[in-house]
């Protein structure tokens, strides 16, 4: 009868893959991919450390090929191919990675430009003196051992370092559905944080909160060097244990000696970045022009340390070249960080203090295992001694029986049978130490166990001389008290941590280094100023609002009567309103009828040649449906305090307002309330006052009154202001000037007639008034279309309602006083009603280099 075959029991496919790749994924996460917590080490870099300590291969110890050291941990502990092995025992040779070395190397372990590592069979490396600090009291029971693979060696299951390797060269790792990057940081300050936590716990110091641990580790060093732009990563990345900083090179702007030409000096690249790559990014940016000014690219790099010059065309300026290289090339990163790490078998993201905190308590129980062995140690050697000078007591008796035994076995059990005078109580012992020994030294008679009966019968006969037992009395007293110290140590937690708090600053005396990686408090983050050249440009804007900027060098200086440059082309109904020179960094401030005032950017205006029209400034702001700009006002720079200018508002209802300068420093794309809009009302002009300029207003019926500036008291952006003039009827304001002493006030009716008045014609009232008569609105002029405040060298464009458009030199226009009706600018068409809409003084004359109107100071 055929035997019957018994089948396994049927398993779910799904559940069978779960259990697989879960079993598979804790593998990669704890054999192969993170770090453990206790001594920052993934597997394979420690089996490379602990086999090159077995091999002997110390800091003083002569260099051995690396191969060897290769083959050995593939032998024994790390059962996987080569290459590996040997890239990470590299990586612990490169100084551009770690930023404590671990590994010595010699010949050729790569560079910073990606080169790597000359085959193993011509490299040769041993350990650094800090790698020790890693393995130290490994021998005294310090740590855990397995099996390795094969059953054969036992292996640690971590490093009794001395100091947080985690947290001092950081670790990297991918593992299945997570990873960790931990940057290195700085062991004297890693050192200083940890005193700080033992000082908090122990010593009632005070509380080591996440700012004051920021104070004391600032944040990563890196062994490249570089600049952390920011504190707020750091501080991010301590207190969760997950931040991003900002990472640049250091760089700075130089003269050179023989050419005079200036140069950008590159000192230092970000951490892991690759400095051929990053010159292959700066090259391919001026092929394709997307930076211009860069002459020469070099690498000058020795064994000195790195150096990359940039030459700089004699009209760039070099630190606008060095924003775009932070901007477009990895001169700049951002370093992603995740502490990630191993404990107590599982993974873990570790802030700061979970780091230091995790550290000490592994160390603690470093400590104690030492003192553990080291007290069992003692104690043995202490029972040996103790033999011997029993012997040497009654040294006769012991001469006697192992003479009278026949052998050794029958020597030892006599002398085991034996009770000895105790001597040692009395020449040994003072009454504080008796309750550190065991119970048959307080007898008054010693009685030998088998291995001190063996070290009698090993003793040679040169240890009967006096000196040999004040040796071994002065032997017997320094292990009492080393036996007293260790005990302390295990009885009083203090204590214990006072081993710690001494191992920690020896430490630090010995390895601690300054700091590579500076912090400074900005961020990094380059905005399009920051790729902007500043220098002067001419800002032109049309009649019908087109606006552009040109550079300064299309207006070639002439001498003076010539025919000047045309600045934008002419249309038929279209000019030059506005024209000044101003900084590419400078501001527009653009206000519309609604009352709401927008920021432009000099260099977001269309950078145009001197025939080119230019772009509607309207594409440039986000406006309603019903909204028109009124005004264009260009200020350099905001004001640092209060009270050094004002923005002076005037709406069509004779309404006006004064608000500081400062009020507009904080642009938002959306735009911002400039003055409070009442129903039926508009804004209609904007000025700029400084000191204590008076304020002149005029209506639509020909009146116009004069204020000091002083009558009207700064208010906020959003209020409707006050009272400017005193309306009758359906008069309403037609313009508005700040005063200049020596300007005159030209004033236009809509039947073409107008005439100049000079300030001092007007004067000064209180606000809110009817004012005084600026020209007769009768019906030969009709009402006022509008008025501006001119000078004796300024043109003026006058358009009516049929399109018809005259200029007009403000010197051919007579002065007269306030009460008179002008002479004729334009003849109108009175029987198709034409009238005059607008008047603008007229820039295009101002095209010149040398006559150009500048921008606001302020």
């Amino acid at each position: 009868m055929d035997k019957e075959i018994s089948l396994p029991a049927p398993v779910s496919i799904a559940d069978e893959l779960k259990a697989s790749f879960r079993d598979y994924s804790m593998s990669v996460i704890v054999g192969r991919a993170l770090p453990d917590a206790r001594d920052g080490l993934k597997p394979v870099h420690r089996r490379i450390l602990y086999a090159m300590h077995k091999e002997g291969l110390a800091y003083n110890r002569r260099y051995s090929k690396c191969a060897g050291v290769v083959g050995e941990v593939l032998k024994h502990y790390h059962p996987h191919g080569d290459a590996p092995v040997y890239e990470a025992l590299a990586r612990m040779a490169q100084p551009w990675n770690l930023r404590e070395l671990l590994v010595d190397g010699q010949g050729n372990f790569g560079s910073i430009d990606g080169d790597p590592p000359a085959a193993y069979r011509y490299t040769e490396a041993r350990l650094t003196r800090l790698a020790h600090e890693l393995l130290r009291d490994i021998e005294k029971e310090t740590v855990s051992f397995v099996p390795n693979f094969d059953g054969t060696v036992p292996e640690p299951v971590v490093l009794p370092t001395r100091f947080p390797n985690l947290l001092v060269n950081g670790s990297e790792g991918i593992a299945v559905a997570m990873a960790t990057r931990t940057p290195p940081h700085n062991l004297g300050e890693v050192i200083d944080g940890l005193l700080a936590f033992i000082a908090e716990q122990y010593e009632q110091g005070p509380t080591l909160d996440h700012a004051l641990l920021s104070q004391l580790i600032p944040g990563p060093d890196f062994p490249t060097g570089g600049i952390i732009c920011g504190t707020d990563g750091c501080r991010e990345a301590a207190a969760t244990g997950r931040g991003s900083i900002v990472v640049r090179g250091c760089a700075r702007v130089v003269e050179a000696k023989e050419s005079k030409r200036q140069q950008i000096i590159i000192d230092a690249i970000p951490y892991q970045v690759n400095k051929t790559r990053l010159l292959e990014q700066m090259a391919a940016l001026v092929r394709d022009k997307r930076v211009e000014g860069i002459t020469d690219l070099r690498d000058e790099s020795d064994r000195d340390g790195m150096r990359v010059v940039v030459d700089v065309r004699r009209d760039c300026l070099p630190e606008v070249i060095l924003n775009q290289l932070y901007k477009y090339t990895q001169l700049q990163i951002h370093y992603p960080m995740h502490t990630l790490a191993i404990v107590s078998g599982r993974p873990r993201t570790l802030n700061l203090r979970d780091v230091l905190e995790e550290f000490l308590a592994f160390r603690r129980e470093v400590v104690t295992r030492r003192s553990q062995f080291e007290l069992a140690v003692a104690q043995q050697r202490f029972h040996m001694v103790a033999a011997l000078l029993v012997a040497l007591d009654d040294i006769d008796r012991v001469v006697e029986i192992i003479r009278s035994s026949a052998d050794t076995k029958q020597a030892k059990q006599r002398l085991q049978q034996q009770k000895f005078a105790n001597a040692l109580k009395i020449s040994l012992l003072t009454q504080a130490q008796v309750p550190q020994l065991q119970q048959w030294q307080l007898q008054g008679y010693a009685q030998l166990n088998e291995e001190q009966a063996t070290a009698i019968l090993e003793m040679r006969l040169s240890r009967l001389v006096s000196l040999e037992r004040d040796k071994l009395l002065q032997e017997g007293q320094e292990l009492l008290a080393q036996m007293a110290e260790l005990q302390r140590i295990l009885g009083d937690i203090k204590q214990l941590m006072q081993v710690i708090k001494a191992d920690l600053v020896d430490l630090k005396k010995q390895f601690a280094t300054p700091r590579r990686t500076q912090i400074i408090e900005q961020t990094g983050l380059l905005d399009k100023e920051d790729l902007i050249a500043q220098e002067d440009v001419l800002v032109t804007i049309s009649h019908t609002g087109y606006v552009k900027r040109s550079s300064l060098s299309h207006y070639r200086q002439q001498h003076r009567g010539g025919k000047g440059k045309q600045a934008a082309s002419a249309r038929e109904d279209d000019f030059i309103a506005d024209a000044f020179v101003a900084s590419t960094h400078a501001y527009l401030l653009v206000f519309t009828n609604k009352g709401k005032v927008y920021w432009v950017k000099v260099y977001e205006l269309p950078d145009a040649g001197p025939g080119a029209k230019g772009r509607p400034i309207v594409n440039l702001i986000q406006l309603e449906s019903d909204e028109q700009v009124k005004e264009v006002l260009p200020v350099k720079d905001f004001p640092q305090q209060e009270g050094e200018a004002f923005v002076v508002t005037c709406t069509r209802k004779g309404k006006i307002k004064k608000t500081d300068l400062l009020a507009y420093s904080r642009p938002r794309n959306t735009g911002l309330i400039a003055c409070g809009i009442e129903e039926d009302d508009e804004l209609i002009e904007v000025k700029i006052a400084r000191g204590q300029q008076d304020v002149l207003m005029t209506t639509r019926h020909g009146m116009a009154i004069r204020f000091a500036q002083a009558d009207v008291r700064p208010c906020g952006r959003p209020a409707v202001g006050v009272r400017g003039i005193a309306l009758r009827g359906e008069d309403f304001v037609v313009g508005m000037d700040v005063l200049d002493p020596d300007a005159s006030i030209l004033t236009v009716t809509e039947l073409g007639h107008g005439k100049r008045t000079p300030v001092s014609e007007y004067r000064t009232q209180n606000r809110a008034g009817y004012g005084l008569i600026t020209i007769k609105a009768d019906s030969r002029n009709g009402l006022v279309a509008g008025s501006l405040q001119v000078s004796d060298s300024d043109h003026i464009m006058i358009v009516t309602s049929e399109g018809r458009l005259i200029r007009v030199a403000v010197g051919s226009v007579s002065c007269y006083s306030r009460n008179t009706k002008g002479v004729r600018l334009i003849a109108v068409d009175r029987k198709s009603k034409e009238r005059v809409i607008a008047l603008a003084r007229l820039a295009e004359e101002s095209s010149g280099e040398e006559n150009v109107t500048p921008a606001d100071d302020l």
